[in-house]
């Protein structure tokens, strides 16, 4: 299974969300083609209702750990209450790498 699967399937059973998106970004940086390292994730949950911003980010990491520990080099999380969700027009955009880009041969 890929890690992309692995961060969608545990995100799913662990927060039921009325949206998901993980977003492989990987391309973007300094990896091999196909690498999985670099991942933006977009949750709408209503468990995220009671709950700061950092709480919500702990619990994804948390949530996470095994992946982060084993390769994911990155995550942009973007995790949002269903009324947040409605109320936002869109995700920021990701920051372009601070790298030179590609993999050198």
């Amino acid at each position: 299974m890929s890690i992309q699967a692995q961060i969608e399937q545990k995100v799913q059973a662990a927060l039921a969300p009325e949206h998901l998106e993980v977003i492989n970004e990987s391309y973007m940086h300094r990896v091999l083609p196909g690498s999985e390292t670099h991942f933006k994730v977009i949750v709408v949950s209503a468990q995220f209702s009671d709950k700061r911003l950092l709480a919500r980010h702990r619990m994804l990491n948390q949530l996470l750990a095994d992946e982060l520990n084993e390769g994911v080099h990155a995550l942009a999380l973007h995790t949002l209450t269903p009324a947040e969700w409605q109320a936002r027009e869109a995700v920021p955009q990701s920051p372009p790498c601070r790298g030179q880009g590609g993999v050198s041969n």
